[in-house]
């Protein structure tokens, strides 16, 4: 089984930073692709960042420029650098990643419990 762990969350002022990290662990054989995703209430989940394993990256546009998705050297590790936060930012934020357990396993996708981003006016 694979896990993943996220931090980082947490409240801030609007033009604040934070820093998500999302830690994956248990048997993984690769990982190809990550992401972040964010859901606030009342609106329809959004994807805010995502990597895939050449390295290429996609961004929401109202993020870019302001959020920078990088992988930790483990390979395990997805983090979401967040700047200039907006009250528009405010939502849980998941990461998700798309690995292989063993050699033989098909790719599956994996979903953190979501860390809590506010960003106040």
């Amino acid at each position: 089984q694979v896990q993943l762990v996220e931090s980082g969350g947490g409240f801030v002022q609007a033009g604040g930073s934070l820093k998500l990290a999302c830690v994956a662990s248990g048997t993984i054989f690769t990982i190809h692709d990550m992401g972040w995703y964010r859901l606030a209430p009342g609106k329809q989940r959004e994807t805010v960042a995502t990597l895939d394993s050449f390295g290429n990256t996609k961004y929401l546009d109202s993020v870019k420029g302001r959020f920078t998705i990088s992988r930790g050297n483990t390979g395990h590790t997805v983090y979401l650098q967040m700047n200039d936060l907006k009250p528009e930012d405010t939502a849980i934020y998941y990461c998700n990643i798309v690995a292989r357990e063993r050699q033989w396993n098909s790719p599956q996708s994996y979903w953190g419990q979501g860390t809590q981003v506010t960003a106040s006016s």
